[in-house]
């Protein structure tokens, strides 16, 4: 007898194979296209779903292959609109991702792994363990269901992605550009990648893969510091991948895709925040095609003794950059009262505050 350990994902699978796979059922063509429908358009999570198909075909389709699908284990509301989900895999992991609403986006923010191995020093993420990546059908649960839940709320379908959750996506290179794959394609969600924005902590060698893959969606670097003396005190990754090599890797990226690149890079008082750090954040900007600077305020978290500036020095860290032709946009958190915010995503129980979802 077959265990469900040993059954083939059938999301993994081929259109090419699942052809044979029915051929040797004897089954019609077009029940492939059916069930090839079921799993990317209209985002069946089980077998059951598929109604168009007989019980008996429903059965033996079970019975040869899993469906490990994402289901929806909290949900938290900010005050400011911002919604926060908790996903439960398959195998029983949690994972966070989030709505971001603005009068004209609608933006998910998903997640690549289970954890993240990086550890900086300033984000939740950084202080859990990293249990596994996430694989690709996951990761494309996570926009399906933040997607329904944007058309739910705001009846308005998702506008824009970005890999900014939990985990480093280019350390999850494979199924990051298979899950976009799949979004982007027209049996999938059919998003443009120019709407889709792939954050890293900095790994040179992936950024430079990324080039010659040709990808099509935009690309930003968390920076968060402007020397690699300070860069090497919060993001450990700094001291593999410097700012030299990210410099050079990401002027690579450009010159094979032409494809947007923007910096984040979060302030923390009487850190990074001063005229110094500005000016040496203003000359790594005139050595890369950057688009922008997004100025991010920091979002404390319990283990970390960072803190935020106060608002005077953030504009004076903008007005000087600003006064250098900066590109740069302070951008506001949202969801800081559910944790939902740059930095927070640790699937934390906020008692009181989560509802529960039966699915």
């Amino acid at each position: 007898m077959t265990t469900t350990t040993e059954k083939k994902n059938i999301r993994h699978m081929s259109l090419s194979e699942l052809e044979q796979y029915f051929e040797t059922l004897g089954e019609k063509k077009f029940r492939v296209k059916q069930v090839w429908e079921w799993l990317w358009q209209k985002h069946a999570h089980s077998f059951e779903d598929m109604t168009n198909l007989s019980k008996e075909l429903r059965q033996r389709l079970a019975d040869h292959f899993s469906f490990p699908a994402l289901g929806v284990d909290a949900t938290q509301y900010s005050a400011d609109g911002t919604i926060k989900s908790r996903f439960r895999t398959a195998d029983h992991h949690l994972v966070e991702g989030v709505l971001i609403p603005t009068d004209d986006r609608k933006t998910a923010c998903v997640s690549s792994q289970i954890g993240c191995s990086l550890s900086c020093k300033f984000c939740a993420t950084g202080y859990m363990q990293r249990k596994r990546n996430l694989d690709f059908d996951e990761i494309y649960d996570e926009v399906v269901l933040i997607n329904q839940q944007s058309e739910r709320v705001y009846s308005k379908k998702l506008t824009n992605i970005v890999f900014m959750g939990m985990g480093e996506p280019l350390l999850n290179y494979k199924n990051v550009l298979k899950a976009i794959e799949k979004i982007t394609s027209p049996e999938g969600l059919a998003m443009s990648p120019r709407r889709i924005t792939v954050s890293t902590a900095g790994v040179a060698k992936m950024i430079k893969q990324l080039g010659d893959d040709k990808v099509k969606f935009k690309l930003a670097l968390s920076l968060h510091a402007a020397n690699d003396k300070k860069r090497d005190e919060i993001m450990g990754i700094n001291e593999t991948n410097n700012i030299k090599a990210l410099i050079e890797a990401l002027n690579y990226f450009y010159q094979q895709t032409g494809n947007e690149i923007t910096f984040e890079y979060i302030l923390f008082k009487d850190f990074n925040d001063s005229k110094q750090d500005a000016d040496e954040l203003i000359k790594i900007y005139r050595q890369v095609p950057a688009d922008l600077i997004n100025i991010i305020e920091y979002n404390p978290i319990e283990q970390a003794l960072f803190s935020k500036p106060e608002d005077s020095a953030i504009q004076q860290f903008m007005k000087h950059l600003e006064k250098n032709k900066v590109n740069a946009r302070l951008r506001v958190s949202r969801g800081k009262d559910i944790d939902a915010a740059c930095g927070q995503l640790a699937n934390k129980d906020q008692l009181g505050a989560l509802e529960n979802q039966d699915q």
